[in-house]
């Protein structure tokens, strides 16, 4: 996937990390959370979590600290932790992003939502930073089978979109994600907010920028 002349028929996009400034937000309320139930749920677990399905972060607590991780539980207090700081400080967005959702709009390519947040939560914060009436959809990882780095979110997506996966492009953030892209067979733009994916996970991605706004040369 490394030809200069293709140009996209429509977009899809990751949410946290890579168009809301929300990741860093995270590694700190798992912590909290965690203490409140007596464990140390350090910067690099909440890493391992990034970009990923629930069940999937329910495996790697498990993982890390045995079947009786009450996963449930902690995940429940994560959210209303986070509520309370999107409540206090708002939805902050990532550098040049709307620049670049003006462009592809100008431009008449349709772009979507591809997120393992549910839905409920990504709509309201999508609604609070002003975006989303911008997306043509939003699929969420309740919504397939298998969430990301499987490939399913992101052929749902383009399903939406109305294109064949081949035809689209996937802005992400995360390792998962750029795996779920590579096996979807959409072409992925990568823009790093927390994590450097593995070396082999790099191989498979189509351009990398520094932020969004770099990406309007894509279109």
């Amino acid at each position: 996937m490394s030809d200069n002349n293709f140009r996209p028929a429509a977009v899809i996009f990751d949410m946290d990390g890579l168009m809301l400034d929300t990741e860093k937000i995270g590694i700190p309320i798992w912590a909290e959370a965690g203490k409140l139930f007596g464990y140390d749920i350090t910067q690099e677990i909440v890493k391992k979590m990034i970009g990923i399905s629930n069940a999937n972060s329910r495996i790697i607590m498990q993982e890390e600290f045995g079947n009786d991780f009450p996963y449930d539980k902690v995940l429940e207090e994560v959210r209303a932790l986070y509520k309370k700081e999107i409540d206090q400080n708002g939805v902050s967005l990532k550098k040049g992003l709307i620049s670049l959702l003006d462009h592809l709009s100008a431009a008449g390519l349709p772009h979507a939502v591809a997120t393992s947040t549910r839905k409920t939560t990504a709509t309201d914060m999508l609604r609070r930073a002003g975006i989303l009436d911008r997306f043509v959809s939003v699929t969420s990882g309740e919504e397939v089978a298998n969430g990301k780095p499987a490939p399913d979110i992101f052929l749902l997506a383009a399903q939406r979109l109305g294109h064949p996966p081949n035809a689209c492009i996937g802005f992400e953030d995360s390792t998962a994600g750029l795996r779920g892209l590579h096996a979807a067979g959409i072409r992925s733009v990568f823009v790093k907010d927390i994590i450097e994916p593995p070396p082999e996970v790099l191989t498979t991605v189509w351009r990398r920028y520094d932020d969004l706004s770099q990406a309007v040369e894509l279109f």
